[in-house]
């Protein structure tokens, strides 16, 4: 299955329109290429609808929101909605301003997402209506563990069925969910979360892999979160003792790159609840 969703990707070659991140758009946009996609960023309201109609999915990231692109995210969506386009939403910090929730959940309702990725503060803040987290990192109290993963993947679960979209958690222990299934997945490495970014990377990668296998969105999001979290533990083996985060940002899009679909069917590390 992983290697089927990684394969259509690379042939394919899905162009996917980002309204994200200006920390880290760059980097979307090489991680995209690496994977096989292909990317446009563009943010202009005026711009938008033209662009989201020529490419086949939206990667809508609300990192560095501000009143100008939040209408620009509702007009590239619900364009999106018209065509049958996927639609991805990462609410960056959603839970840490009142702004940021508030546009979450605004998108929510009148967008409607395929796929819906964050870490566990931002996704309880959505399902729940109010939150907080750390920054944009989840708070230390909503990590999910061994011990608790099972009342997760029912957290995940019900948000699916309530969204219509796949739920994807991200953390040490990774979740991706519908309303009957879940794949739970260990794959990754903490100095992930030593650099900007990752998170960012993943939603436009997964953003393309469902684009590239829109009759199996469930398993093409566990597959963009397995490659993710394998390529963190590739790029991890090659650091020499003078390479720092800076390094290893670039190892884990040179890993994306170099990703067979038989590889990564040999690194992921997947339960399915």
């Amino acid at each position: 299955m992983l290697k089927e969703m990684l394969e259509n990707v690379r042939e394919k070659c899905p162009l996917v329109h980002n309204i994200t991140n200006y920390v880290t758009v760059n980097d979307c946009a090489n991680a995209l290429l690496a994977c096989g996609g292909s990317p446009i960023m563009s943010d202009d309201i005026d711009d938008v609808e033209d662009i989201t109609t020529i490419c086949g999915g939206l990667n809508i990231n609300i990192g560095t929101l501000n009143q100008r692109t939040i209408p620009s995210m509702h007009k590239a969506g619900k364009k999106s909605n018209e065509l049958g386009h996927p639609v991805l939403l990462d609410p960056v910090g959603a839970g840490a301003s009142a702004l940021r929730t508030k546009t979450a959940m605004e998108l929510i309702e009148n967008v409607k997402f395929t796929v819906i990725r964050g870490n566990i503060s931002e996704i309880k803040t959505l399902a729940l209506g109010a939150g907080s987290t750390r920054g944009v990192d989840a708070d230390i109290a909503d990590r999910v563990t061994e011990d608790n993963l099972a009342q997760a993947v029912a957290f995940a679960k019900e948000f699916a069925a309530k969204t219509g979209a796949v739920i994807a958690i991200t953390g040490a222990i990774d979740i991706v969910a519908n309303a009957e299934k879940a794949y739970c997945i260990f794959n990754g490495h903490p100095m992930m979360s030593s650099i900007t970014g990752t998170g960012c990377q993943l939603s436009a990668i997964t953003t393309a892999y469902v684009t590239a296998n829109q009759e199996t969105p469930l398993e093409a999001v566990a597959a963009a979160v397995c490659l993710m979290g394998a390529c963190g533990e590739k790029a991890y083996k090659r650091l020499s003792k003078e390479d720092g985060n800076a390094t290893y940002r670039n190892y884990i899009i040179d890993a994306i790159y170099n990703m067979t679909g038989d590889e990564l069917e040999e690194m992921a590390k997947v339960e399915i609840y």
